[in-house]
Formats: C-alpha cells, structure tokens, sequence
C-alpha cells in the first residue's frame, strides 16, 4: 500500500487527535481501531494510525501490542514511525511511554528518537524539559490527582528517565529557535555523548515546525499530536479542505457518554447542566452494588432524546473519585464505570438510534469504540484543537450502510461548553 507514515496511538482519543493534525496539513489518513490482521485489505492513504488502548495496561502488554501494530505499519510500507502519547505525558515510573519507546527503537534498529508531548493550540508547552498545562507547570495542574496515571513531576527528562534503560538529554529551546539544522546538530552531539532519548523544548507551533523538518530522517519520533503539525510536509503534502469531508450521518439524534475526571471535562459536565440540558449520572457505587444503571440510563434516554443532545455522566471531582476507589479500589472503579458507559452508548446507537455521539475521556472512547465493534474512522471537521468529528461505518452490514458520526475527546481538552458547541459549530452536509 506503500504509506508514508505509520503511527502508533496509546489510546483512542489521541489517535484521532493525531490524525485530525495530519489531516489538517493535508495527508489522506486512515484510523484503525486495533491492529488489523496481515491479510487485511490495503489502504490507501498517506498516513495510517493504529488506535491502541495501551496507555494503563501493564508495560509488558503495552510493548506487545505496539511491536504487533509497528509489523504491520512497517509491512505496508511505512517509512517513518510515529509513537503518540498524550499532551500531558501521562505515564507512571513503570511506564508506558519509556517501555514502549525503547521496545519500538530496538525493533527498529535506531539508536536515538526525541519526545515532545508539546501541543501549543492546546496550552502544552515544554520548556527547559518542563511541560506546562496552560500557565501552570505539569505537577500543579488538575493532572496531580488524575486517578490512573497522577503527574506530579514536571520535569520530562527526569520522568522519561525513570521509565528507560537509556540516557535521557534535552534539546532545549534556544536550539530549537536556531531552527532545523541546529537541532540535527544537537542530535549528532547528544548520540556522540551516548544519549538515546531527549526531551525537545517548544513553546509555539514554529517551535514544531523546525523540529518537524529536523527529525525527517529519524526512524521513529515519539510524541503528542502537536508535531504532526509539520511532518507532512517533509513529504511535499500542504493543507487540503476536502480531506476533512464527511458522508452524512444516518440519523439525527444526539448524545454525549462521559467518563472523563480531569479538571476540563468536569467544567463541561458542569455548563451542560447549569444550562438545564438532560443528563444522567452514572453512580458507580449503585453500579456495583448490582443496580441496572444501563436500563435506567436508556429509559432516562427514551424521554429526552427527542429534544436535542442528552449527557450521560460518571464525571467526579478528585474527593468523590478518591472515596469510589477507596471503596472499590482504582481499578475496579475505572473497568466498572467504562463497562457500564460503553452499554449505555450500545443501547443508544444500536437501540435507540443515535447517530451523533460525543464521548468525553480516553478510557471511555475506546471502551465505547470496542463496544460498538466500530474497526475504522473517517477523520473530518475540528470541532475544538486536537478533537475531530469522524465518521464509522456500523457493522451489521446493512444497505445503504448506517453512518455515525463520533467524537472522541481526550478528557483534558476543550472549553467548558464543548458539549453543545460541538453539535452547534458543525452541521453535517
């Protein structure tokens, strides 16, 4: 199939985040959910991402699944590989982005790559090897208190370090300003000296653009979807507007499934329902106490639908979530919220019809994506920076084929009125 690049994202959401940048400068992408199987159909587009859901599972899993996706890319011909994490580098001690990095480095049989989870539109910028959340530093942001992956370290080269085997150096920001050639430079210096990862400093898309063009001979490059602003056109692709159409979704009613905690999608629950929107909260201790949270949820829907987009929520603030997994214990909670979210976004589309669906938190997505057995996405119009609408084919194999049209978001982006302005900013044609 001969694609250019290859990409490997450690979870749903960040996927289509990646691919919405690339679609955005101009490549033809393609979204799989999954690594599919070798004998899979060929694709044709200039960039394929490979959609794991590999960021909390354990670091030997996570390895495993990313070297299965890398045969794959590189059996389609990659010719560049490209590790996705999330902006805000979320991670533990044990991994998984050192883990993975250094297992696709080996296989690849490169000695150096950089990381930079720097995404500017979005408020994430590294300097010094510091990542910043809007004004604040990684460690003092909302992330501190994030229930599976808590960063409370804004130092990356510290961060990377503990979770590799490998040297870890930084390429800081008075380098990248000099632009691409000082930063090859600095490249061949950091190898000289023994260096196998180095944490690139940008403040601003410039700052990616540069690194962009210098890493275009790297094997494999690690970061947050932001570089993806400028790797396309190491290949000669420029933005195209007709990239990003979609087919018409097959229905119009509407839904939001949220299980995102994070510090922004909080503040979305909260406008949704001081506007007197219809929602219903997900109580994860009902959940295991054996209620019929599904059922109830989808009666709630029957009686809502009609009257515009209805959220369905586990959203928590940091002390409620600390007294579920207090109760039930961390993982427990988070597998017990997902499954149950994942059935009521099931009953909603195969049940109740709906066609246009927001579903808020990486976890969340993919349970969702899995649940509905959707196995690829069509990346279309940006409703917020690093968040697409996209279209999937339903299986089921009906005639004309049942379109839905679904946005995954990361929990940490969009403002606080994401929940209607994505059905507002956008009307399917």
């Amino acid at each position: 199939m001969g694609i250019r690049l290859g990409c490997i994202a450690d979870d749903f959401t960040g996927a289509t985040d990646l691919a919405n940048n690339l679609v955005r400068a101009g490549m033809r992408v393609v979204q799989l959910i999954g690594t599919p199987p070798p004998d899979a159909d060929a694709l044709d587009a200039d960039a394929v991402v490979i959609a794991l859901k590999s960021r909390t599972v354990p670091a030997e899993e996570a390895v495993r699944s990313s070297l299965r996706a890398l045969d794959r890319l590189r059996s389609a011909g990659a010719e560049q590989i490209y590790f996705k994490y999330c902006s805000t580098f979320d991670s533990t001690p044990a991994g998984n982005i050192g883990p993975v990095a250094e297992a696709l480095m080996d296989a690849l049989g490169t000695d150096f790559t950089i990381a930079t989870p720097a995404f500017p539109d979005n408020g994430r910028t590294v300097f010094k090897g510091h990542l910043f959340v809007g004004d604040v530093l990684l460690g003092e942001s909302g992330m501190r208190d994030h229930p599976l992956t808590p960063m409370t370290d804004s130092n990356l080269v510290r961060v990377l370090g503990a979770q590799t085997t490998r040297p870890v150096g930084l390429i800081g920001h008075r380098t990248v300003a000099e632009g691409a050639e000082a930063v090859r430079g600095r490249i061949r210096a950091l190898r000289a000296e023994g260096i196998g990862l180095a944490v690139a400093d940008a403040v601003d898309n410039q700052d990616l653009l540069r690194l962009a063009a210098a890493v275009r001979d790297l094997p494999l490059v690690t970061a947050g979807s932001g570089l993806a602003i400028g790797l396309p056109a190491n290949w000669g692709f420029a933005p195209s507007p007709a990239a990003a159409q979609l087919p018409p979704p097959s229905g119009e009613s509407r839904a939001i499934v949220s299980g995102s905690v994070s510090t922004a999608t909080n503040g979305q629950v909260a406008a949704f329902l001081a506007e007197g929107r219809p929602a219903f909260g997900v109580d994860p201790l009902r959940a295991a106490s054996g209620a019929d949270l599904v059922a109830e949820a989808l009666a709630f829907a029957d009686g809502h639908l009609a009257k515009g987009p209805v959220l369905f929520y586990s959203t928590a603030g940091p002390e409620a979530v600390r007294e579920v997994q207090g109760r039930l214990g961390a993982a427990e909670a988070g597998e017990l919220v997902e499954r149950t979210l994942a059935r009521i976004a099931r009953g909603l589309v195969v049940d109740r019809g709906v066609r246009r669906m927001v579903v808020a938190g990486g976890e969340t997505s993919g349970a969702v994506v899995q649940e509905l057995g959707l196995t690829g996405l069509r990346i279309g119009p940006q409703i917020d920076p690093g968040v697409p609408w996209c279209a999937a084919t339903l299986p089921g194999g009906s005639e004309p084929p049942e379109t839905l049209h679904i946005a995954l978001k990361s929990g940490n982006f969009g403002g606080p009125a994401f929940f209607t302005d994505a059905f507002e900013t956008w009307e399917p044609r």
